[in-house]
């Protein structure tokens, strides 16, 4: 028997994937079909739908896990290629929870006639990823579809962690700062830039990085004054901030002339029609803050070679909660409201 309302004609799209408010959408429907197996083991869960989930150890610690699938297209782009970014992105998962990452495993979904030079560069790239992260490799799988079944190589990543405190995404306090690690947006541009052959003075690359290390300054800096962080993946810092504003019931006042971006990032946007502030970073986080410790998280972070252009781009309020509010370079407010999507597919 159908439910009211039901459309069983209903089909999946790219922008179910994409980060916006589409996918959210999609994954609460979806979660209903959890009903009975979705528990938390007592730490963090499913239903928090936050960068990754937890366990309490007996020892007050938090075992933090998470996993996630790349499908980038093309597998190679300026800066990057998709192994480095496997790595990165889930080890920055881990990271903004405040865990330091262990160890990742590795799954393949490999399309028959797949070159295995290119697989073992690839896998090369990886490896010197995870070498910089400090994190190891324990465990993985692989398949092989037939000729015609996959349009390019899948890699499955997932990853566990240790934190002595968690950050969630759901803590901003009123008069927390908010501080963006570096330029935004670099990542889906970088790509976008690729795909359409378009070329500037300097070329646009991705930012994508395993960031704990980073991280971990900004948490000694900062210690409890941390108070929730989470990287601007898909949907960029636009979806970032109105998550983060979301679950955490308070406004968020941005300035935008204080957003860190690439002059020919922001040129390539505004090329394009597009919203910066809707693409996405592989190497960036955003991190709020309370007032009196945001002086020395930010200083904390321009100290790294990966935080030198580092910026404090707001703070939290009680007013208009759940909110993100823009104040533009003229001195005007609106709302930043969040994307239905990335507009740019298959970029992670």
């Amino acid at each position: 028997m159908s439910m009211p309302g039901q459309k069983h004609d209903e089909r999946i799209t790219l922008l179910h994937g994409a980060g916006g408010e589409l996918q959210g959408e999609l994954l609460a429907r979806l979660l209903r079909s959890f009903q009975g197996s979705r528990r938390s083991a007592g730490g963090l869960g499913l239903d928090e739908l936050d960068d990754s989930g937890s366990i309490p150890l007996p020892d007050g610690k938090h075992l933090v896990f998470t996993t996630d699938s790349h499908v980038v297209q093309p597998l190679t782009f300026p800066g990057g290629d998709i192994g480095q970014l496997a790595v990165a992105g889930t080890v920055n998962d881990l990271a903004v929870m405040g865990a330091q990452p262990i160890a990742l495993s590795c799954g393949l979904v490999i399309p028959e006639g797949f070159p295995i030079g290119e697989l073992e560069r690839l896998l090369r790239s990886m490896d010197r990823a995870l070498e910089e992260a400090g994190v190891a490799l324990i465990t993985g799988d692989t398949k092989v579809l037939a000729h015609g079944e996959l349009d390019g190589l899948i890699i499955n990543t997932a990853g566990v962690g240790l934190a002595e405190r968690l950050i969630t995404d759901s803590g901003l306090r009123a008069g927390d700062k908010l501080i963006v690690t570096g330029t935004v947006g670099d990542h889906g541009l970088a790509l976008l830039a690729h795909r359409e052959g378009l070329e500037f003075e300097t070329e646009l690359e991705s930012d994508v990085a395993p960031i704990n290390h980073l991280i971990m300054r900004a948490l000694e800096a900062g210690g409890e004054g941390i108070t929730a962080m989470k990287d601007p993946t898909r949907g960029g810092l636009a979806a970032c901030l109105n998550e983060l504003a979301r679950k955490s019931g308070m406004g968020l006042l941005i300035w935008e002339e204080r957003i860190p971006m690439k002059p020919e990032a922001r040129g390539l946007a505004e090329l394009l029609g597009i919203n910066p502030l809707e693409i996405a970073s592989e190497g960036k986080a955003v991190i709020g803050v309370a007032p009196e410790r945001a002086e020395a998280v930010l200083e904390a972070l321009r100290a790294h070679p990966q935080g030198r252009e580092a910026a404090l781009i707001g703070e939290a309020t009680r007013e208009f909660p759940g909110k993100v509010i823009l104040v533009t370079e003229v001195g005007g407010k609106r709302f930043l409201e969040p994307p239905l999507g990335d507009p740019v597919p298959r970029i992670c």
